[in-house]
């Protein structure tokens, strides 16, 4: 039976995670809420969901809701995503759920204390060309990893985008960084030291730094060491490449997987990696889906989330002190 969700806030997000909804009998969206009532009943009837709620508790109060989307703003997803869950809803948050680890220990403490599922909404993890890549590492077909090179952005023109308040958590290493700090972490696990620069937004008015771009090192287990770098104002990149003793493995599109491809270079060599197309937006939905009715487990749980959340945190950190190393 259908997982019966409903969507916190309209959120240009929310066209993608539709689409993947609209593909699967698994997700039944069957509420959308948001702070206007006659904005967000115009938003329900043009994508085709039946309850438009005026004010997200609304929302949670609604029983035909098994699980919700938060979709907000990153400064409110640790309380939404709370609420949702003390309401009795199981919880799949955008991400990233929050900057410090103490947020995502509060949030998974309240999904056990509601006996409810939360979920960080990392949709590159789920996409076969992740999960190929996670074997391609694992088997050793590069030979002992060394390097892990990563690196998106994109130019945001509005000066008064969401991705730019200090207020709600925004800046380029959240919003775009937090891919390259995941992929690193997949392949080379949790680091042991951050060092980070960044290059700072105008102030805002929320007197709360924002990044525009960010560039860090970090050191993992056995030496690994990683670079990656993200910005709001650079042009269009995406990339994430595996260097091993023996060659490299690199993904051109490595977030979305639109062109799902994995190149192993190797011995002067290049083999293309082909894996099936897929919408990672409707897998997760699914893989939450599944372990709501109890038929799976959820691929990101806590630790994940909360390693992902102390690297971002020490990030911050390194950055604040001028790119010192901070430990993890």
């Amino acid at each position: 039976m259908a997982v019966r969700w409903g969507i916190l806030s309209t959120a240009k997000i929310n066209d993608a995670v539709l689409a993947g909804a609209a593909g699967s009998d698994a997700v039944d969206v069957v509420a959308v809420a948001g702070r206007d009532g006659a904005h967000t009943r115009a938003y329900a009837r043009a994508k085709g969901i039946p309850t438009a709620h005026a004010g997200y508790d609304a929302l949670l109060a609604d029983p035909d809701v098994e699980a919700v989307y938060v979709s907000l703003p990153n400064g409110l997803h640790v309380e939404w995503a709370i609420r949702a869950l003390r309401a009795g809803k199981h919880v799949l948050c955008e991400k990233p759920l929050s900057r410090h680890a103490a947020e995502v220990e509060r949030a998974f403490a309240v999904a056990q204390e509601a006996d409810r599922l939360l979920m960080e909404a990392f949709m590159w993890r789920h996409s076969p060309q992740t999960l190929r890549l996670a074997e391609l590492v694992e088997q050793g077909a590069v030979g002992e990893t060394r390097l892990v090179r990563a690196a998106f952005s994109f130019p945001l023109s509005d000066p008064e985008n969401v991705r730019l308040s200090g207020a709600l958590s925004g800046g380029a290493l959240m919003d775009v960084g937090c891919y390259c700090v995941s992929g690193a972490r997949l392949v080379a696990g949790e680091p042991e030291t951050v060092s980070a620069q960044m290059v700072l937004a105008p102030d805002d008015g929320s007197g709360v730094p924002v990044d525009l771009r960010c560039v860090a090192t970090m050191r993992h287990p056995g030496g690994v060491l990683t670079t990656l770098d993200c910005g709001l104002d650079l042009p269009d990149r995406d990339e994430l490449q595996v260097v091993g003793a023996e060659g490299t493995l690199h993904l051109d599109d490595p977030w979305h997987a639109h062109a799902a491809t994995i190149e192993v270079r190797r011995a002067g060599a290049t083999t293309t990696v082909a894996t099936p197309p897929a919408d990672s937006y409707r897998l997760e939905l699914e893989n939450l889906g599944a372990a709501i009715r109890g038929e799976a487990e959820p691929l990101l749980g806590r630790e994940d989330a909360l390693g992902q959340a102390r690297t971002i945190e020490a990030l911050y950190a390194s950055a604040a002190a001028g790119g010192a190393p901070v430990a993890v």
